[in-house]
């Protein structure tokens, strides 16, 4: 058997980053403002919305990061499906940053006080945001943990309790999404992020494991070699 000595590596790395994806929660608090209708003929400093969009680009970026720093461990698993973890991770990751550059643009129609005829562009620009929001982080994510949470119990890098986790928290948040698109519940109603709760519980739960355990011993076969190659810590 053969011992990778960069696992512990790729499962720190991997549990730090997913931890960094967290940064963003203030974002509902901070775009509270550029939600009112006629937030482009007020006044005063857009500061709290160019920091959400800050913090919410510092998660797209981490997103493709955990992604990439487990894929060296997954893909002895199943290539297809790690390589479909970090494809998605990029999509998710651009629907970030689409949605920022919208409501930046917001932003930049307040300052310049582009008045009152561009009241129905900028609130235009924010449902955008909101809607893609919806498929950026919050569809986008149930399909990241569903992938990963099947590559995890398959694997069993992680106690197979908390890659369940993600395998039913995945659906749920789509069913969620699904409530919002067709009108069943309001995408910012506080129940809404009942859906959410058990992919944020994954998330944050491997992100601690990870960082803190690393990745349990395990045989894992690389399905290019047959190669059984040991993961875990010595």
């Amino acid at each position: 058997m053969k011992t990778i000595d960069s696992n512990r590596k790729n499962s720190l790395a991997a549990g730090v980053l997913y931890l960094l994806t967290f940064v963003s929660i203030p974002t509902l608090a901070l775009y509270g403002s550029i939600h009112q209708p006629n937030y482009i003929l007020g006044s005063g400093p857009d500061t709290k919305v160019i920091i959400g969009g800050i913090l919410e680009i510092i998660v797209a970026l981490t997103g493709i990061g955990t992604a990439v720093a487990l894929y060296p461990v997954l893909k002895k698993q199943n290539e297809g499906v790690a390589l479909g973890l970090v494809g998605s991770r990029i999509l998710e990751a651009g629907t970030i940053f689409a949605g920022v550059a919208f409501l930046l643009t917001v932003v930049t129609l307040r300052q310049t006080a582009a008045g009152a005829e561009a009241l129905v562009a900028s609130n235009t620009l924010v449902i955008m945001y909101d809607r893609m929001f919806l498929i950026g982080q919050s569809f986008m994510p149930a399909i990241n943990d569903v992938l990963l949470g099947f590559l995890l119990y398959q694997s069993r890098l992680v106690p197979r309790g908390l890659s369940l986790i993600g395998i039913i928290g995945g659906p749920v948040l789509i069913i969620g999404d699904i409530f919002v698109l067709f009108g069943l519940i309001g995408q910012h109603d506080p129940s809404t992020g009942l859906f959410a709760v058990p992919v944020a519980l994954f998330e944050f739960s491997l992100g601690i494991y990870l960082t803190v355990k690393g990745f349990k011993s395990t045989p894992i076969v690389d399905e290019n070699s047959d190669e059984i190659i040991q993961f875990g810590r010595d």
